[in-house]
């Protein structure tokens, strides 16, 4: 099998593609031939060192995809060869050959293919469930969504505004702000000093609810959100979050939330559910696909250097080559 790998910490220019002895299925899971693999922030994260631990070096990066089973280990029932799935938490997935737990693989219905699969998944699962558990949203609720022409940012504007909502999406330029607003966002504000008085009078008090996954625009969120409204920090991209005086909540009846997807994906029965609710989002135009540009594994310091380019706005998609 190939895989992207890299055994320092460093820029784009660490990473080595390799061949290495192709894996053997392992009990309890199935073995995958990765068609596509999906890359992140969090990728980008970890090859500079400045993410959570990624075991000894050499280290492989990516945790989302999709593929075709190609050996099914003992102990699994229920998947079989030639089956089409995806998955959004497997670590170590930028490889041609890739075990997959059986209990994380989510099935792909026909009219998804492996470039979508690896596109939506991951964002798209995290923005259903920050709509559907992080807070309610009514017909009517002002919403303010950070960073909503990038990748959970999008899904969050399309799922806020099925459920009535007027979403108020903040980006940093104006080719962004334009995003947003073809993907329905009533207005589009820039991270300038006075976004938050315009939030305020635009409103007429504040956002019903406001999610933040920018990190060091946190305490901006919580005055952006009105009395009893509720604030939902979900990412860092910038920086992690500064300390919260609870004071400032009790005062204004406001409720701070943290949000992780994966306390939402906690069994198979709960990943089939919830990406059969995004497949069929997608399948009604709730959800749209982001733009993809597709890399060959190969070509995987291009891959990254591409999502760090901050103009992008889109998916970026590593295809294995088998």
């Amino acid at each position: 099998m190939f895989v992207l790998s890299f055994e320092t910490f460093g820029g784009a220019e660490v990473l080595h593609y390799v061949e290495r002895p192709d894996p053997a299925v392992l009990p309890g899971h199935v073995l995958v031939d990765v068609k596509a693999a999906g890359v992140n922030f969090a990728d980008i994260y970890r090859r500079r060192g400045k993410y959570r631990e990624l075991g000894e070096a050499p280290y492989i990066n990516g945790y989302e995809g999709a593929g075709v089973v190609s050996a099914v280990g003992d102990g699994v029932s229920g998947i079989s060869i030639g089956d089409r799935i995806g998955f959004v938490d497997v670590a170590r997935a930028n490889v041609s050959k890739l075990n997959v737990p059986a209990d994380r693989a989510i099935p792909l219905p026909d009219n998804v293919g492996y470039e979508t699969a690896a596109a939506i998944l991951l964002q798209g699962l995290t923005a259903q469930y920050l709509c559907e558990d992080s807070a309610v949203i009514a017909q009517g609720d002002w919403v303010l969504v950070h960073s909503a022409a990038g990748g959970v940012g999008r899904h969050l504007v399309r799922f806020c505004k099925a459920k009535g909502a007027r979403v108020i999406a903040m980006a940093s330029s104006p080719e962004k702000r334009q995003i947003a607003q073809d993907l329905g966002a009533e207005i589009a504000l820039s991270y300038d000093e006075g976004w938050v008085a315009a939030v305020r009078t635009m409103t007429n008090g504040g956002a019903n609810v406001v999610y933040d996954a920018v990190g060091s625009t946190l305490d901006k969120s919580i005055q952006a959100a009105r009395p009893r409204g509720v604030i939902v920090s979900y990412g860092m991209s910038d920086a992690p979050p500064g300390p919260v005086d609870p004071l400032t909540l009790m005062q204004t009846s406001k409720a701070l939330r943290g949000a992780e997807l994966w306390d939402y994906l906690e069994s198979a029965a709960e990943r089939t559910r919830r990406s059969t609710l995004l497949f069929a989002a997608l399948s009604s135009g709730i959800v749209q696909v982001p733009p993809i540009e597709t890399f060959a594994l190969a070509d995987g310091r291009d891959a990254h250097q591409r999502l760090e380019d901050r103009s992008f706005s889109g998916k970026v998609v590593l295809i294995p080559s088998v």
